[in-house]
């Protein structure tokens, strides 16, 4: 009994050291992402970028989607 004891809580730290390192490596692939996304910008602005502050998207206003408005159609009389 004591032997599964000792191996639970032997699998029990490896488990959180590894989900340790895990979260350690997302951390400092998050900072090189965010380096690289600066570095980028940067490098765009040197050669005369300016961002658009109005930032376009795939979603379509209500007016979009319903159309342009027709006119009404007049029946004609016989």
């Amino acid at each position: 009994m004591p032997d599964e004891k000792n191996a639970v809580e032997l699998f029990l730290t490896e488990k959180n050291a590894l989900e340790d390192r895990r979260q350690a490596l997302i951390r400092d692939l998050l900072k090189q992402r965010e380096v690289a996304i600066q570095r980028f910008d940067a490098e765009l602005a040197k050669l005369g970028h300016k961002p658009d502050t109005s930032k376009r998207n795939h979603h379509r206003k209500p007016a979009e989607i319903a159309g342009p408005k027709l006119a009404p159609k007049t029946q004609k009389v016989a």
